[in-house]
């Protein structure tokens, strides 16, 4: 049975050093006071769900516009790991569909709770080891985190034909902490040409999770640096689309350096339940 056709749009980024990215110099001043209104924000636990995907859509809004973009560019990836299938419900029930899971088991039994609800999309964003790609590439619509072309084999051999291409974000560790997984920027292009030729998956972009920085210059640097590769892997022929990067701390960072998806947990739902 053949695979599913994919449509490939392209969101439009302004050209590296041209008039967009001299439209969010001259706005960073604006960036920084979306940062200072998004920590208050974030300490506001009393909030409900709605109030708190209404902020977060907020901070997207705000951030976008600081920077001279529409916010209908950049997707909202709900981080759930940690959090009830009541509160992906809920939040589902408001709009979004869209949700990111770490840990595979407790992603399986959150999926088994929807099954026949049509319209939401799940995300691995977890490490992934050769023991986790059978389950991803049956059950999960992205995977943000290949980072070796053995895991990107894997997973094509595993998805069901009867399924569309797994879309896949290469992870880079783009400021080489060595707490982090991800490939290392030279390697991208080589993975891309790997992924690219597999039947089963579809590349659509970069993700990374730098270091944690308060400070907003330090939070666009690493972002700045992924960018530059995606608009590489661009200019090299691959039909990518995503831009992985952005969390609840330094999503309005992420926005100014042309994020695509932000992957936000905490702000979302607030602190995850002990234990």
């Amino acid at each position: 049975m053949g695979r599913l056709a994919a449509t490939v749009i392209l969101p439009y980024f302004p050209p590296v050093g041209g008039a967009g990215l001299a439209r969010s110099g001259q706005k960073i001043r604006s960036c920084h006071a979306v940062k200072d209104s998004a920590e208050s924000v974030n300490t506001a636990n009393h909030e409900s769900l709605p109030e708190r995907l209404h902020n977060v859509r907020e901070r997207i809004t705000r951030a976008c516009e600081a920077c001279g973009r529409d916010p209908g560019e950049v997707q909202l990836l709900a981080v759930s790991k940690g959090h009830s299938a009541e509160r992906i419900q809920a939040l589902a029930d408001l709009g979004q569909k869209a949700f990111g899971e770490n840990y595979l088991q407790e992603a399986r039994d959150k999926m088994d709770r929807f099954e026949g609800r049509t319209g939401l999309e799940w995300h691995f964003i977890g490490a992934l080891q050769s023991n986790k790609t059978r389950a991803v590439a049956e059950r999960f619509d992205w995977v943000h985190t290949v980072d070796r072309a053995k895991i990107a084999r894997r997973l094509d051999r595993q998805r069901p034909e009867h399924l569309p291409p797994l879309s896949v974000c290469l992870q880079v560790n783009i400021d080489d902490d060595p707490r982090k997984a991800g490939c290392q920027a030279d390697e991208v292009f080589g993975l891309a040409e790997t992924v690219a030729g597999l039947e089963g998956l579809r590349l659509r972009g970069l993700m990374a999770m730098p270091r944690a920085s308060e400070e907003f210059e330090s939070q666009r640097k690493p972002f700045r640096a992924l960018r530059i590769l995606y608009e590489e892997l661009q200019a090299r022929g691959h039909a990518v689309d995503t831009l992985s990067m952005g969390m609840s701390g330094d999503l309005e960072a992420a926005v100014t350096e042309g994020a695509t998806l932000l992957r936000v947990g905490s702000a979302l739902f607030g602190p995850r339940p002990a234990g």
